[in-house]
């Protein structure tokens, strides 16, 4: 059922369909404005280098399992279409066994803004519909920032976005981000975060 060889496709950014309910806005725009600064001239090597990974589901319709915030930014900066290439061609599948297969194998991530899961027809039809999770865009600042390392657990940041919900109040992170991705970093050290993926906090001999 995998596609070995990288088919691209260039695909309009408004055919993409998500896997998970909520992207951090705040990483949104970070990658806007590296967009922004890019000359007109790599644009098209940027793109090229950067394709969006999609399940063709049913109906043919292609799925985006990785790189939303991308997705998003750049549709926010204008840009129409997109190069995808293909992980797996599931568009023979129902539609429940679809998404049966997607959760098993890690490729879609139904939760809110709360970090409560949700149903799969919860997730929104369209790339511009994907909603902010505050935590998500501190999840993220917090990795750039030391306090976890780049991991290949899927949906990772998400992880430590629950991590951090359950420890931080939204107001503080809407209030003031900086004083909340201290406090994050702080969080990142410690012993109860040892379960999550990519920890760095200091071990015992």
């Amino acid at each position: 059922m995998s596609v070995r060889d990288p088919i691209l496709h260039s695909v309009p950014i408004a055919e993409l369909r998500p896997t998970q309910i909520t992207v951090g806005y705040r990483e949104v725009e970070a990658k806007r404005r590296r967009w922004r600064e890019i000359g007109d001239g790599d644009r098209e090597k940027f793109l090229g280098s950067h394709m969006i990974p999609v399940l063709l589901g049913p109906k043919k319709r292609r799925y985006v399992i990785d790189h939303h915030h991308l997705a998003r930014a750049l549709q926010e900066e204008g840009v129409e279409n997109v190069l995808t290439t293909v992980v797996a061609d599931l568009h023979d599948l129902e539609k429940d066994a679809f998404w049966v297969v997607a959760d098993h194998r890690a490729w879609v991530h139904p939760y809110d803004s709360d970090g409560v899961r949700r149903d799969v027809g919860d997730l929104p039809k369209r790339i511009e519909d994907l909603a902010d999770d505050p935590f998500r865009s501190l999840a993220g600042e917090l990795r750039r920032a030391g306090g976890f390392a780049k991991d290949t657990t899927p949906f990772s940041e998400f992880l430590w976005a629950d991590f951090l919900r359950r420890r931080i109040k939204r107001k503080d992170v809407k209030d003031d981000f900086s004083d909340a991705l201290e406090e994050a970093l702080a969080l990142a050290r410690s012993k109860d975060a040892v379960y999550l993926p990519g920890w760095c906090g200091p071990h015992e001999d």
